[in-house]
């Protein structure tokens, strides 16, 4: 099946008791046996759950991999991956992630005896050059956020095999519509479905896929010991929101970069990063592994702090939100909002500037999101 046929249908049977085509939503804390011995597959729903597995099906199928496991939170899945290291673990990460990965690891992971090399891994040598005898795995993003740094997934793939270590990439910017990292050879692949999957700001949730058999059983087992799962009517309204991600993404990459091209002639308006314009550095690279470029955009502000502040807060179409990948247009200053208790040395040292705005374009019409911030510029 082509991609946007296995959104629709992919792991989605008819219910068996009424026929129903919308698979229901189990919305139980236990189930009912028959009898000792005789395993339906299903018994506490933390452990499994009809709603659940067909999602877990459906989004597998999106990345062209064998097994998904879904949890509550993009960062319990991300939690869950680490969790297949052991104390005194090495583990070489993209240095622009997420910042709620950077405090996972550095606050808490870091607790517990294992350690992290951050390198810039738009440079495959970058990575080859942090791993050590015990390095267990690989972390990357790509889109990472908010920088949009794009890596070579199949040469980071090779130092990875190489060494015989484990190739995690978080791919929540470009959705498995855009980028299917399993057919670069990774093992995991991560997706925060809060964001693209669902697509319309209505749930938490996260996924985690493989083609690893064993890896799946420890990520099953960790899903059901420590329980950070998602609920049947997320998982529900998950499904929903999937149905529609070839058309959104589509529509997403399409207005991104005639907005990306708009800001790239602003007067006001130092640079753009998109990995759709010729001048992202790794434009070349993100053309060969994606299918388009999605709707994120960060572009830095000639005025710093105050040019985005006055930006932010003269928007009218452009939610002023700390999220991403919805159907609505959504604006953050990272200097002023997200990163704002980051000293400003330390932000710079990142690459972000006190100018740097992350922009989640939406599916609206692109001449009102370019209205909103023309309007808004002019205040700047």
């Amino acid at each position: 099946m082509k991609f946007a046929t296995k959104a629709v249908r992919a792991g989605i049977i008819p219910d068996p008791t009424t026929g129903s085509i919308v698979p229901p939503i189990y919305q139980t804390a236990t189930f009912t046996l028959e009898e000792i011995g005789k395993d339906k597959g299903f018994d506490y729903t933390r452990s499994s759950n009809p709603t659940r597995a067909v999602l877990e099906a459906n989004l597998a199928a999106l990345d062209g991999g064998e097994y998904g496991v879904s949890f509550a939170s993009g960062m319990s899945a991300v939690d869950a991956v680490l969790r297949l290291c052991s104390a005194g673990d090495h583990i070489v990460c993209s240095d622009d992630v997420y910042g709620g990965v950077s405090r996972l690891f550095n606050q808490i992971l870091s607790r517990y005896n294992l350690s992290f090399t951050y390198v810039d891994s738009t440079n495959p040598e970058n990575v080859a050059q942090a791993i050590r005898p015990n390095t267990r795995l690989i972390w990357v993003e790509t889109p990472t956020n908010p920088l949009l740094k794009v890596t070579d997934l199949e040469a980071v793939a090779a130092i990875a095999k190489a060494h015989n270590i484990l190739l995690g990439v978080d791919s929540t910017f470009a959705t498995p519509y855009l980028l299917r990292p399993l057919d670069w050879g990774v093992d995991i692949v991560l997706h925060s479905a809060t964001k693209y999957l669902s697509g319309h700001n209505q749930i938490i949730g996260g996924i985690v896929i493989t083609n690893d058999q064993p890896i799946y059983e420890q990520l099953k087992f960790m899903q059901r010991s420590v329980g950070a799962v998602s609920s049947p009517f997320d998982c529900w309204l998950t499904l929903l929101g999937v149905k529609t991600l070839p058309l959104r993404m589509e529509r997403h990459s399409e207005n991104g970069m005639k907005v990306a091209q708009f800001l790239e002639n602003h007067p006001q308006v130092a640079k753009v990063i998109y990995p759709g314009l010729p001048s992202h550095p790794q434009h070349a690279i993100a053309k060969r592994q994606m299918r388009a470029f999605s709707g994120m955009i960060s572009f830095e502000l000639k005025g710093g702090i105050q040019a985005g502040i006055a930006l932010m807060n003269n928007v009218k179409l452009c939610s002023l939100a700390e999220s991403l990948g919805a159907v609505e247009s959504m604006i953050t200053h990272p200097a002023s909002m997200t990163h704002a208790a980051v000293p400003q040395e330390d932000r710079l040292a990142r690459g972000l500037s006190d100018g740097l705005v992350r922009l989640s374009v939406g599916i609206e019409d692109v001449a009102d999101i370019i209205a909103d911030l023309t309007h808004a510029l002019e205040k700047v």
